[in-house]
């Protein structure tokens, strides 16, 4: 029986997504670094903040033999591969642009065919490659960066951005993901 293996090209995620005429959502990632271990959150909402799907990680922790064998690759495969790609995968609505606040996290558009957008605190100094920089956020709350690799999404998250409401407050999410872990702490949820 044969079998049919697709080229290589055809593996990688699209450098640009498509244009979509649908409703436009919107993800929000934040992974936390606890004594416990990184803990991950994921808002999806539609372009006026509004929740449609909430997921949460159980803690991940890496032992010493990780920390040793994935030296300076273990925050991203962490966050972006373990943490990230799992909840997104486990989350029912698409969404055309994730958003996070944890730079580790934008190793996660190697796995998406959507674009990862991270937005930097606005005291946060990065040294961006050339063409990754999407633009300032609003309200003076940092700057968005994409995955250098991927230079064709910084047109791709500008115009998505232009399609939010006026007031939408791009860090607005990450706090109420971070009351949210907060909440299901004390009810003891893990892993929804």
């Amino acid at each position: 029986m044969a079998q049919t293996i697709p080229a290589p090209a055809a593996l990688a995620p699209n450098p640009v997504p498509e244009r979509s005429t649908g409703p436009t959502n919107l993800g929000f990632l934040t992974v936390l670094h606890e004594a416990n271990g990184y803990l991950g959150g994921y808002l999806v909402t539609n372009t006026w903040g509004r929740p449609l799907e909430f997921r949460l990680s159980s803690a991940v922790q890496p032992n010493r033999v990780q920390q040793i064998l994935y030296a300076g690759t273990l925050e991203p495969y962490v966050c972006a591969d373990l943490i990230g790609k799992t909840l997104v995968d486990k989350t029912s609505v698409p969404v055309q642009l994730v958003v996070t606040d944890c730079n580790a996290v934008l190793d996660l558009r190697l796995k998406l065919d959507a674009p990862v957008a991270w937005l930097a605190a606005k005291d946060t100094v990065p040294s961006p490659r050339p063409g990754s920089v999407i633009g300032p956020a609003s309200n003076g709350r940092g700057t968005l960066f994409c995955h250098p690799r991927f230079p064709g999404d910084v047109s791709a998250a500008q115009e998505l951005l232009q399609r939010l409401d006026s007031t939408f407050d791009l860090a607005e999410p990450f706090s109420r993901i971070r009351e949210a872990i907060g909440e299901a702490r004390k009810l003891g949820v893990a892993s929804r």
